[in-house]
Order: C-alpha cells, then structure tokens, then sequence
C-alpha cells in the first residue's frame, strides 16, 4: 500500500515547478482554509490574493470576517488556488499551500510594498483597502500540493516557490516605477508579451508585477503569466530582458505575417 501511494507521487520538476508558480501568480482569488479558535475545526471561506514580490501570497482581509480572528489565533492555514475551465472540474490544475499567516503591520516597509502589489494587481480593492478594520496578511508558504490534472501529483518545498536573494529587495525599489514607465510608454511591448508569449488573445493588457521570474500581466478580469527567458540575478538585467522578448515576440510575429 505504502509502495503505491508513493507511486502516485511524481518527481517534481522544472515543468511542475513553473506551473505552480502560474498558478500562484495569476490567481485573482483562492480558498483559505483555517482553524476556528472555540472550535478547532476547519473553516474555508474565498480571498482575494495578490503575491509578494519573492512569490508568498498577500491576501487583504476584514476583522469582521471569521477567517482573520482564525488567523491571529492559530496562523496555520492553507489556500487552495487554480480555476476550473470547462468540463470535469477535476482535470484542471490546482495548488494547495501549506502556510504560516503574518498580519503585516501597518506603517512597516513590508506592510507598504505588500499594499502596493496588492493594489495594482486588485485595483477595485482602494475603495476598502484604507479602511481600519482591513489588515494584509502574507501568507508564509511551508510546503504545496501541486495537482496538474489526473496522474499529476506533485509534493513542493518552500524553496520551490519562493525567491531569496538581493534581487528581491532590489526588484523591489525599482518595480513600481519600472511598471509606470511600462504602462505609460510601451503598451505596444506588453501587448506582445501577452499574445506572443502567453498566447492571450484579449487586449488591453498592462503590467501588474515584476519579479525575478516574470511578469502578471492584467486585461480587466484577464490576467496571464509571463517568465523571463531566465531569472533575473540582479536588477541591471530586467530592462536587457524586455527589449529583448519585445524584440523576439515581434519578429516572430512579423514572420508568421510574411508567411
């Protein structure tokens, strides 16, 4: 028995690791799971979720919900995210993270740069953000549960999934004014990142966040990943990579026009 439950667990790697991080950075929303403090038991309820810059998720949440009261009694949680397309609900890709919640506290740095992300990927969120009773919470990932469809099981580690190293704090400085400059001048580059690289068909699209991987981009309700052709090791490197996938996304194009 012990040899066929291992059996359905497959080896993570690079293929899985990436579709956990499209599912983690371009969930609009996911299902927080925690445990209520008289009773003990479980209580899952919807959130809206945002990442950090190195990938742990931000979700924005009322004392008035059950959830946060959970949360500053036992930080143990898990989210559920990854949505159902058409068909079996089952055969879509789904990422469970096991976490430790952390209330950011308010007029902290981190606090600041999570509000900020937040912010730009759920705009409609400014109109309760400031409110008092609303905290951010950065959801600490422990390990995941990656289910990319049936006989696709995967087992990943924090390391998996969250970015350590200067690049985070650098990225950090720099991305907001790296995101308005994208966004005011060179909506034309974007446009060829989410049909070229992401197969997106909308348009409209603008940048929502920058990280070492990649980029969110987001058309209203439409949001879709797009990685780097490598990772980004220091901060010089992020504006070589845009030119350079607008370069290669409109080459392409204009060759599939020729033909």
């Amino acid at each position: 028995m012990d040899d066929r439950k291992k059996d359905v667990i497959r080896q993570t790697d690079a293929e899985a690791i990436r579709l956990a991080k499209t599912l983690l950075r371009s969930a609009r929303f996911g299902a927080l799971a925690v445990l209520e403090p008289q009773t003990g038991s479980p209580l899952a309820s919807r959130v809206g979720v945002a990442t950090d810059i190195d990938g742990a998720p931000l979700i924005l949440v009322s004392m008035l919900s059950a959830h946060t009261p959970a949360m500053l009694a036992d930080p143990r949680c898990s989210l559920l995210l990854g949505e159902p397309g058409k068909g079996d609900p089952l055969a879509h890709p789904r990422l469970t993270l096991i976490c430790q919640a952390l209330m950011l506290e308010r007029g902290s740095d981190a606090h600041a740069r999570a509000e900020r992300r937040y912010l730009n990927r759920n705009p409609k969120a400014r109109l309760y953000a400031g409110l008092g009773d609303f905290s951010i919470f950065r959801l600490e990932p422990q390990r995941a549960s990656l289910n990319g469809g049936f006989g696709k099981a995967y087992l990943l580690e924090r390391s998996d999934l969250v970015t350590v190293g200067p690049i985070v704090e650098e990225l950090a400085a720099s991305e907001q004014s790296a995101l308005e400059h994208m966004n005011t001048d060179h909506l034309d580059a974007i446009a060829v990142y989410a049909h070229y690289y992401a197969g997106a068909s909308a348009g409209g699209w603008g940048i929502a966040g920058l990280d070492a991987d990649g980029m969110d981009l987001v058309s209203g309700d439409n949001v879709c990943r797009v990685f780097f052709p490598q990772p980004l090791v220091e901060v010089g490197e992020l504006r070589p990579a845009l030119v350079e996938m607008a370069r290669v996304g409109r080459a392409a194009g204009q060759a599939n026009n020729e033909t």
